[in-house]
């Protein structure tokens, strides 16, 4: 290795130190730390500290709060994963032809992922405790007169409703990007061969756009298993838990019953269970993208 190679790294690695350290206290550090306490028996508070081994993760087998949301997280993270990818390619699809006002309604369904989603939250458990009594009044609709938040499966249905609502946009952008990137010659040759719209969105465009399903899906699974903040000031796990998804319901273990250990160790599970079903769906679709 030559003085001037020597020399060269060593800058670039002065450059990426300060990074690497900041990426280590906030990520790296607290993440070891949250393996060792998953070992432990702490409150979060005193000072007695009791390694308990392995107790923390065979006592989530018998308890059926945790297992009732992980499966409610699964059903909403599968979902919520369909429709916002759906949702999202309908609309760049749409977008991306020649319309006067594409750059307004692209804004427009962009503009709800800019908002902050315990904002978010608490404007749609106005809409549907204010707002749809009022239209329930006006129109007679049941859909309208009854209080969703208030009943379990509406209260689940309204979740994906408004997180569907604000992340579609999002998507879009996404979608967009990769149907622009599609040579238009492409296109012009199966239009002069006499493919229809069909023929050509589904034999040529979508398996073009793979890499940004690819994504999108993953950005969809990680996003919807993650989503708290949403959940917290829309139904606060209500009623009866029966909206509580996992994040949530870590979230009031630790930091509600100060179990502050029992709440780590269902943090960990979740990272592995998150890390396990990204792995494996990006594995198997990236074998079915196309190169242009």
């Amino acid at each position: 290795m030559t003085y001037k190679s020597l020399k060269s790294g060593s800058i670039y690695a002065l450059f990426v130190l300060p990074t690497l350290l900041f990426f280590a206290m906030v990520n790296v550090v607290p993440f070891i730390q949250a393996v060792i306490y998953s070992f432990q028996d702490w409150n979060g508070i005193s000072t007695n500290i009791r390694w308990v081994g392995l107790e923390n993760y065979a006592s989530l087998l018998s308890d059926t709060r945790f297992l009732s949301s992980s499966w409610l997280t699964v059903k909403f993270v599968a979902v919520s994963t369909i429709l916002v990818n759906l949702l999202g390619l309908i609309l760049a699809l749409t977008l991306n032809v020649a319309l006067k006002t594409r750059t307004l309604l692209r804004t427009l369904f962009f503009m709800p992922q800019v908002i902050g989603s315990l904002i978010i939250g608490f404007i749609w458990q106005f809409i549907f405790v204010q707002v749809f009594e009022q239209l329930g009044d006006a129109t007679k609709w049941p859909l309208f007169e009854m209080n969703w938040l208030s009943m379990p499966n509406y209260a689940f249905a309204a979740i994906i409703l408004v997180y569907v609502w604000q992340s579609a946009g999002y998507f879009m952008v996404i979608y967009l990007a990769a149907l622009q990137g599609i040579p238009n010659d492409i296109i012009e040759s199966a239009s002069i061969d006499g493919a229809n719209w069909w023929r050509k969105t589904w034999f040529i465009v979508f398996p073009l756009i793979r890499p940004a399903m690819t994504i999108c899906i993953f950005l969809a699974i990680s996003g919807a298993f993650k989503m708290f903040d949403l959940n917290l000031s829309l139904t606060r796990g209500g009623p009866f838990n029966s909206t509580e998804l996992l994040p949530l319901h870590i979230y009031q273990v630790a930091f509600f019953n100060n179990n502050y250990t029992l709440g780590t160790t269902k943090a960990v599970v979740f990272f592995l269970i998150l890390v396990t079903i990204t792995l494996i769906q990006v594995g198997m679709m990236k074998r079915r993208e196309v190169e242009m």
